[in-house]
C-alpha cells in the first residue's frame, strides 16, 4: 500500500475548519489523483476529510507551524503546497520557501495581509488608491473625526468577506464605525487571529461599481481567468456582497483597462504564482483597485466557473502549483453567477420555505444552503458567513442576473430573535 502511495503527488492543503472550500478542493485533488494531507486548526473537525492525512496547525503561530510541517515533510514530502483562505496564505508562503515549493514571496504574502501596507505598496507602485491613513484604535475617535474628509471607509487591517467595513459620511458616523470596529476586533474569533488588532485604516469612498477579477499567476505573469460584474450597487453603509455573474458586460476597452490595472497590482505587490482574487471600482469609468488576495474566489462561488471541458478552477489551482504546464483552458462559453445569499437579521434560523419553487427557476442549477437550522445568523459587518449559495448559467448575462434575482425571491427564511423566541 506505501509503494502505491508514494508513486501519487502529495500536496499540503492548508484549511481553516470554519472554510467553505473543503469539499471543493478535496473533490479537485481526487480528479487530479493526488494524496491529499489537510493541515487545519482543529485536527479531529477534518479527520473524516483526509484519515490518516490531518496536521494539526496553530494558524496565529506561523514560525510554529511550519517547524511542525517541516518535520513531517522530512517523513513524507510534499510536492505542492496551497492556503485556500486569507489567514492561511502566509503559512503558505513560507512553507513553499522552506521546502524549495512553488509560491509567493513571503514579505508580499505579508503585505496583502495588512490593508494599509497594501495600500502603500500599490500607491508606491503608481496606481490609482484613495487617500488613506493608519489610526491606532486606543485614539479618540471625536478628534480623529476632525481630520477626516467625508465620505470616507473604515476597515480592520486583516479582516476579508468585507468584514468590520463601515461607510461613514460625517463626524457622527464616523465616531460610531469606529467603535463598532473597535469591538469587532475584540470578538473572540478576531483575536484568535494573526493580525494588527491595534490599528485601523480610513480610506477615501471610491465611487462607482465594482468588478472582481480571477486569475492565476504564473512567474509574475496575471491569466485572467474570469472577469465578474456585481449588479447591486455596493454604497455602504456597510458592504455585502450578492450577485456575481460572468461574463462581463463592460465595454471591451474598460474589462481590458481593468485587467492591465490588476496585473500592475500583482507587479507593485511582487506577486509572483498562484491564484489572485482582486476587487477593483469603476470610478467614471476608470478602474481603481480595491483589494488583491491570494485566493480563490470567496465562498462557494468558484462552482459558477468551468474550463475547457469541465475543469474545476480547483483543478487548475492544483496542476499549476504542481508544474503540470499546460495551456491554461478557456472558461466555458455559457454566462453563469451566483448570489451569495445574505443574512436579512440577527437571530437564529428556524427553516427556509420555497426551495422546489427557487430550484425550478430556469436557468438555475444548484441552491445550497450553508447555515443549519438552529444557527445563529450574524449580519455585516460583525458577521462574514453567508445564508447560503444560488448558481445559475444560461445563455447570456442578463438571464443569468435574472434567475438569480427570481429565485432568491421566492426563498423565504423564518428567523428568531438571538433568545429563540
Amino acid at each position: 500500500m506505501e509503494s502505491v502511495r508514494s508513486m501519487k503527488e502529495r500536496i499540503l492543503i492548508l484549511l481553516p475548519t470554519h472554510s467553505y472550500k473543503a469539499e471543493d478542493f478535496m473533490r479537485a485533488a481526487r480528479a487530479l489523483e493526488l494524496e491529499v494531507v489537510i493541515g487545519t486548526d482543529r485536527k479531529q473537525a477534518l479527520d473524516a476529510a483526509a484519515p490518516g492525512g490531518v496536521l494539526a496547525l496553530d494558524f496565529a503561530r506561523p514560525d510554529r507551524a511550519v517547524e511542525t510541517i517541516r518535520t513531517r515533510s522530512a517523513s513524507s514530502g510534499f510536492d505542492a503546497v496551497i492556503g485556500v483562505d486569507d489567514e492561511t496564505t502566509v503559512l503558505a508562503a513560507m512553507t513553499a520557501e522552506v521546502l524549495g515549493l512553488r509560491g509567493n514571496p513571503v514579505e508580499a504574502v505579508r503585505t496583502i495581509g495588512d490593508k494599509h501596507a497594501m495600500r502603500t505598496a500599490l500607491a508606491d507602485g503608481g496606481l490609482r488608491t484613495p487617500s488613506f491613513r493608519r489610526i491606532a484604535v486606543d485614539t479618540d475617535p471625536v478628534a480623529a473625526a476632525i481630520h477626516v474628509d467625508y465620505p470616507c471607509v473604515l476597515k480592520p487591517l486583516f479582516l476579508s468577506a468585507s468584514r468590520g467595513v463601515i461607510r461613514a459620511d460625517d463626524p457622527d458616523e464616523f465616531v460610531a464605525a469606529f467603535r463598532r470596529i473597535a469591538a469587532i476586533l475584540n470578538l473572540p474569533d478576531v483575536a484568535r487571529r494573526a493580525g494588527d488588532r491595534a490599528h485601523l485604516i480610513v480610506e477615501g469612498y471610491v465611487p462607482g461599481v465594482e468588478v472582481a477579477v480571477e486569475g492565476l499567476l504564473a512567474d509574475g505573469t496575471l491569466r485572467v481567468l474570469a472577469l465578474f460584474d456585481k449588479p447591486d450597487p455596493l454604497q455602504g453603509p456597510v458592504f455585502e456582497e450578492t450577485l456575481y455573474v460572468t461574463p462581463s458586460r463592460l465595454p471591451l476597452a474598460t474589462r481590458r483597462a481593468v485587467e492591465q490595472e490588476t496585473a500592475t497590482g500583482c507587479r507593485a505587490l511582487g506577486l509572483r504564482e498562484g491564484p489572485v482574487h482582486a476587487e477593483l471600482r469603476l470610478n467614471e469609468g476608470v478602474p481603481w483597485l480595491l483589494e488583491v488576495a491570494l485566493r480563490s474566489i470567496g465562498g462557494l462561488c468558484s462552482r459558477t466557473l468551468r474550463f475547457g471541458a469541465g475543469l474545476s478552477l480547483e483543478e487548475l489551482i492544483l496542476r499549476h502549483l504542481l508544474g503540470r504546464e499546460t495551456p491554461v483552458p478557456d472558461r466555458e462559453s455559457a454566462a453563469s453567477g451566483v448570489m451569495m445569499i445574505p443574512i436579512p437579521r440577527a437571530g437564529r434560523l428556524s427553516g427556509v420555505s420555497g426551495l422546489d419553487a427557487a430550484r425550478a427557476v430556469p436557468g438555475i442549477e444548484e441552491i445550497t444552503i450553508s447555515r443549519h437550522a438552529g444557527a445563529e445568523l450574524v449580519p455585516l459587518p460583525e458577521g462574514h458567513r453567508y445564508l447560503g449559495f444560488i448558481f445559475a448559467r444560461d445563455d447570456t448575462p442578463e438571464a443569468v442576473e435574472s434567475a438569480l434575482r427570481e429565485s432568491h425571491g421566492l426563498l423565504e427564511f423564518a428567523i428568531s430573535d438571538p433568545n429563540g423566541q
